[in-house]
């Protein structure tokens, strides 16, 4: 079947090729409607790896994805022909040492689409283990459904951080992640989040979520707004969702005595860190790689109406001009936030 394939760094091609499509009593095949354009998409598209992860052959792309359940197994029960649902990307050995300790995201095993060698699913049909497949609640559209697996990853943060109700946040980056690491502190129960960012362009789409706070660090520190809207006590919680090497210095001066730092942005290369600034606030810092479960929980979200996704979403392709949304996305829009791909029509 046709598929979006990046051939080598910097080649895409839409053309045939074979994928396995054989469906086992516990999976479901699954005929894709809509697949968001991810960061790491673009990153191997334009540098051909990301860390260990090496682009070495042909490569199907995309991995935020929602679709119709066009075949079920024998063995599945939860979902039937017919359904829309969402599928989470990475499945795990459910038999590892990770998987039993509740960390699946972080089993060596896992095979997560569009990372190397596994194929992504910008194609017309995939199969999915029916275990890592959810059924779309009514309310929620086939593009919402392709945001669960990024609100995933805000969501895991906010887990990491052990928000309390009332806590004020900061998070540096307003990214697709970090405005979706924003939107999940909120909902977890902060009072505030302020998010930083040099383009104003992704700070008015932020801005439109009431209990998000832009600053634009062109035109004021992050630290100084930071230490002013909290009388000198500083952030209960920091996210670090930006990835630049650059967010590292002063980190620790947002942060207040015995808060937390969520590490979400993965920087493509080394970074100062200010361990003892860390040890004198005795900062407890955390990490996010992915999420393990948690995806049904952001679906639940989404579909509760507490966090609406649909304004992130810039501008949707049709299947025809993948290429061209990814030479889009690779362009780095500043107005640009989530850039999605559509294969069927509305249901």
């Amino acid at each position: 079947m046709q598929a979006l394939v990046l051939e080598e760094k910097g080649i895409l091609a839409l053309r045939e090729i074979d994928l396995p499509l054989t469906v086992g009593p516990d999976d479901v095949k699954i005929a894709i409607h809509t697949v968001g354009i991810c960061g790491s998409d673009v990153h191997y598209y334009t540098h051909g790896r990301i860390g260990p992860f090496v682009l070495r052959e042909p490569m199907v792309l995309g991995h935020e994805a929602a679709g119709t359940v066009v075949e079920v197994g024998g063995a599945v029960k939860h979902l039937k022909i017919g359904d829309r649902v969402c599928m989470e990307p990475g499945v795990p050995n459910l038999s590892s040492r990770a998987s039993k300790l509740g960390l699946y995201n972080v089993d060596p095993d896992v095979r997560f689409w569009a990372t190397p060698p596994v194929h992504g699913v910008l194609a017309p049909f995939t199969v999915h283990p029916a275990a890592f497949t959810y059924k779309l609640p009514d309310n929620v559209s086939f593009a919402e459904g392709a945001m669960v697996e990024p609100f995933a990853i805000g969501m895991q943060a906010a887990t990491r951080a052990r928000i309390q109700p009332g806590d004020v946040a900061a998070v540096i980056g307003c990214g697709p992640i970090g405005i979706m690491v924003a939107l999940a502190a909120l909902a977890a129960g902060c009072a505030r989040v302020f998010i930083s960012d040099l383009s104003s362009e992704k700070l008015a789409v932020a801005e439109q979520y009431p209990g998000i706070l832009p600053v634009n660090i062109r035109e004021r520190p992050f630290a100084g707004v930071i230490t002013e809207a909290t009388g000198g006590w500083g952030a209960d919680v920091v996210f670090e969702a930006s990835g630049s090497p650059r967010a590292f210095d002063g980190l620790f001066d947002l942060v207040r005595p015995g808060g937390a730092v969520v590490l979400v942005g993965l920087p493509v290369e080394k970074v100062a860190f200010d361990v003892a600034g860390a040890i004198s606030k005795e900062v407890r810092i955390e990490t996010v790689f992915r999420y393990a479960n948690i995806f049904d929980r952001a679906l639940e979200v989404i579909a509760s109406g507490k966090v609406d996704l649909k304004p992130l979403i810039t501008e949707t392709f049709d299947f025809a001009d993948s290429i061209a949304a990814f030479e889009r996305a690779a362009a780095g829009k500043a107005s640009d936030v989530k850039l999605q791909i559509r294969l069927a029509d509305e249901a």
